[in-house]
């Protein structure tokens, strides 16, 4: 055994407790900054557990964004026939997507709470793949043509259909607008043991960074064959003004986000011999942000369909203020947004 001279263990001794009373005055009031501004523990900037990845709020006392189950994603009926739609009002956020008719359907993210009760459910389309892989969402859908279903397996998306846990028929209803299913039983079936947060969907802000903008109280979503989605701005948020929502169920959005997307064929047609439309969910397009009665344009841009999303205008990064948003993706030949 090596043999240490007293002399030489006093010496070392005292330049070690040096060193701890200089790193402890010198850092101390850092690290208590760093328990302050970061109330989760995490001390990670990459992974915020102190806020919610699709709204961008902070998460209440000490309850943290990472879950043990993922993104839900329910594909909902938007035509007069699924009136009321169920669950809506406790969706995160939700994106319109046109389909085939001319008419759109609903992909209703669920994460921070998970309902009892959504629907009507209907099929999932190879649009969904950029509307759902930048968050690692998994469907819920009451199915789908064999080569979407391809497609969406190929992009490495999971999906729930009629069958699995949770799904049920209403009887009060008439098929295929009578599907619906309790999320809570499907996340509990699936429930993992690590709890893991999805990255942001939206590059998340404050309202005060958002730049002026015109006036728009008033806003028209047009999608190309006919249908149009209208929102009104009162008492702080945007309403749908032709919501199929049950009453006390709707989905009142702080934030309504329009972008102008490529519109290509999907390759096939549905029963009725309407050709069915994909939504390519990457590359760049115009974007308009409508946020406390005003409207800002910019661009949108995503490299890849499992990229997020990023926005700007002529002076910079656009962030998109935390809250409820509902996006628009809106064809850019023969669609559009008015406002006033």
């Amino acid at each position: 055994m090596r043999r240490v001279h007293p002399s030489s263990l006093a010496a070392g001794l005292a330049a070690a407790l040096a060193l701890s009373l200089t790193l402890t005055a010198c850092g101390g009031d850092d690290k208590d900054d760093k328990a302050g501004n970061d109330p989760k523990g995490t001390a990670n900037a990459e992974v915020l557990e102190g806020t919610w990845p699709l709204t961008g709020e902070d998460v209440k006392g000490d309850d943290s964004s990472a879950k043990n189950h993922p993104v839900y994603v329910v594909k909902i009926d938007n035509t007069g026939s699924s009136a009321p739609q169920i669950g809506l009002g406790s969706a995160d956020m939700v994106v319109e997507e046109l389909v085939e008719g001319g008419s759109t359907r609903l992909a209703a993210f669920f994460y921070s709470k998970i309902p009892t009760n959504s629907g009507p459910v209907r099929s999932m389309r190879a649009s969904d793949i950029g509307i759902v892989a930048p968050v690692d969402g998994e469907m819920v859908t009451s199915g789908a043509a064999g080569v979407t279903i391809s497609r969406i397996t190929g992009a490495g998306i999971k999906f729930h259909q009629e069958g699995a846990t949770g799904f049920y028929r209403d009887s009060g209803r008439s098929a295929p607008y009578n599907l619906f299913v309790d999320l809570a039983k499907l996340a509990k079936a699936g429930s993992k043991g690590e709890e893991k947060r999805p990255e942001d969907y939206l590059p998340w802000g404050e309202a005060k960074d958002l730049p002026k903008g015109q006036p728009a109280t008033s806003v028209t979503a047009s999608f190309s064959g006919g249908h149009s989605t209208d929102w009104a701005f009162e008492g702080g948020t945007y309403h749908n003004q032709n919501t199929h929502a049950a009453d006390g169920d709707e989905f009142d959005a702080d934030t309504v986000l329009v972008l102008k997307v490529q519109v290509g064929d999907a390759g096939y047609k549905d029963p009725a011999g309407n050709f069915v439309p994909e939504t390519k969910f990457h590359g760049t397009g115009e974007a308009t942000v409508f946020h406390q009665g005003r409207a800002v344009r910019g661009t949108w841009s995503k490299k890849k369909a499992e990229s997020a999303i990023q926005l700007k205008t002529k002076g910079g990064e656009l962030k998109i203020p935390a809250g409820h948003v509902w996006i628009e993706l809106v064809p850019t030949d023969g669609g559009g947004v008015t406002f006033k």
